[in-house]
């Protein structure tokens, strides 16, 4: 068959920080392609719809994969599948990726018929089987591992078997050099791990992979590493180096083939005191930035998002990552009960501190534990303001006016690193990139503005909306609460599914609040 995968448009912050590579798609694509298929990929965050309709008109695929990892594309993904079925009325449209797997009965019914099939869960062994259905018997397809369709659904998903099976189809893409992540430009993405051991109440990452976490074979990282042209590499693991002797297993490798890179990876403050020697060695190695989700910066706000790792413990780490001499971008979470006077005590911290500091707006998002309660406090339920950056909860401030105080905020701590001291810095990095005809952080930067005001911020919620993400009914009072394990997408398989060693499950135990 020919299949066509396409990534959705852009988010409002992929138009000035980052743009990623699509590396999930990359390896459900080959997954397809391995088993046969032709295959075709459309990364709608560089190109145009346009060029997508008229990628369809001129491939004519048989079969279309959109892939759905955040819910504020639900929208765009929906509209374009009714636009594509109405061109190819023949052609089979699936969605897949995170968000699609907690929200799958929803999109199915907004596509009104469009939609042939969500698949949840690990896309590179649920397409395979998918194909085999609609190549074969479609109504077989109800019946494929975490399949939903408008017949019922699907036993439950299941893992890759060993991911070192299959490499990413970076080749299918077809604007390799507009990908970013801040200086590190171009910048493709590698996985080391895949999952989360731990729990925490704002993150859906554990619940959609049952707490499970698998490691890759350090030969197979190598191989796809070297044949990574782009100087810059993204490190997607939720939480690197949780098992050192892994990082180091892969970094002795690397310096033994002589790899080059300059590399940006995210984990926690914990992780990073306890395996610090990890992250000196691959500071040597190229280490250039480091991000840590601090998430708050009291004891109450680290009880809330249920990080168990005590508030001296995250001042201690920024202090050891400043050490290593690379750049530290933390990430605070904004509360909608935030206030005049919060927003000064966040900003007044934030300015004192060298770091980078990015502010994201607490939302709940289904798949997590605070969606479970906060469903029903819901200003909005329009798709596209769950992107961590609109607030989708009432605000205690009038909502233009928290508006105001967020952005800013935002705008107080991007000029802190953008001033008359810090442009010499930055502008030998903007010339090297420059000078390798790499233009998207700068032109990023030249786009925070428009990005970033309060006029678009509520126009954004003055949009008519037309689909809407569904809550569940409100619970009876004497209802048994939901458990984590009850969102899961992905069985538990308890410790056996854990690739770490005794010493790093009790670790991952004591610095977790479900336990």
């Amino acid at each position: 068959m020919r299949l066509l995968f396409v990534h959705p448009g852009p988010l409002l912050y992929t138009n000035v920080f980052l743009r990623l590579e699509p590396l999930g798609l990359e390896l459900v694509a080959q997954a397809a392609r391995s088993a046969g298929h032709a295959v075709r990929l459309i990364d709608l965050q560089v190109e145009r719809h346009a060029d997508y309709h008229r990628m369809i008109a001129e491939w004519q695929p048989d079969f279309i994969a959109f892939s759905c990892n955040y819910l504020a594309n639900v929208p765009e993904i929906v509209d374009l599948a009714k636009a594509t079925k109405l061109a190819l009325p023949r052609a089979f449209i699936c969605v897949g990726g995170h968000s699609a797997s907690f929200t799958a009965s929803a999109i199915v019914e907004h596509g009104e018929g469009a939609i042939d099939c969500v698949l949840k869960g690990e896309g590179e062994p649920g397409i395979v089987k998918l194909l085999a259905a609609v190549a074969g018997d479609r109504g077989a397809v109800a019946k494929v591992p975490g399949a939903v369709t408008t017949d019922g659904e699907g036993p439950p998903p299941g893992f890759v078997e060993h991911l070192e099976e299959i490499r990413p189809a970076r080749d299918l893409l077809r604007h390799r050099h507009k990908y970013f992540i801040g200086v590190l430009d171009p910048c493709a993405s590698i996985e080391f791990s895949r999952g989360c051991p731990w729990d925490c109440s704002f993150c859906s990452a554990w619940t959609f992979y049952g707490r499970s976490y698998r490691l890759l074979d350090p030969q197979y990282v190598i191989e796809d590493l070297a044949s990574i042209k782009e100087p810059g590499v993204f490190i997607v693991d939720d939480v690197a180096f949780i098992q050192e002797r892994h990082g180091f297993a892969i970094g002795e490798a690397i310096a033994r083939r002589g790899i080059r890179k300059k590399f940006y990876l995210e984990t926690r403050g914990d992780v990073l005191l306890r395996n610090k020697e990890v992250f000196r060695f691959w500071k040597k190695l190229g280490l250039t930035q480091i991000f840590l989700g601090i998430e708050a910066i009291d004891e109450d706000g680290l009880r809330k998002f249920r990080k168990r790792i005590p508030l001296g413990k995250n001042f201690e780490a920024l202090e050891f990552a400043r050490s290593l001499g690379v750049g530290v971008a933390i990430n605070i979470i904004a509360d909608p009960d935030w206030d005049e006077e919060r927003f000064r005590i966040v900003r007044d911290w934030c300015m004192a501190v060298p770091e980078v500091v990015n502010i994201s707006i607490n939302t709940p998002y289904p798949g997590t534990e605070t969606w479970l309660a906060g469903q029903y406090q819901l200003a909005t339920r329009d798709y596209r303001l769950f992107d961590i950056q609109h607030t989708v909860l009432p605000t205690k401030l009038p909502i233009a006016d928290f508006y105001r105080e967020l952005l800013h905020t935002q705008r107080v701590l991007f000029s802190k690193h953008m001033n008359w001291w810090t442009v010499p810095a930055l502008a030998r990095e903007l010339a090297q990139n420059l000078v390798r005809g790499q233009t998207n952080f700068i032109r990023g930067i030249m786009n925070y503005n428009k990005v970033y005001n309060v006029e678009k911020m509520l126009a954004d919620h003055a949009r008519p909306v037309h689909y809407q993400i569904p809550v569940s009914p409100r619970p009876e009072t004497n209802a048994l609460p939901v458990k984590g394990r009850e969102l899961y997408i992905h069985r538990h398989r308890g410790r056996a599914g854990r690739s770490i060693d005794d010493a790093t499950e009790q670790f991952v135990d004591a610095t977790r609040m479900g336990a």
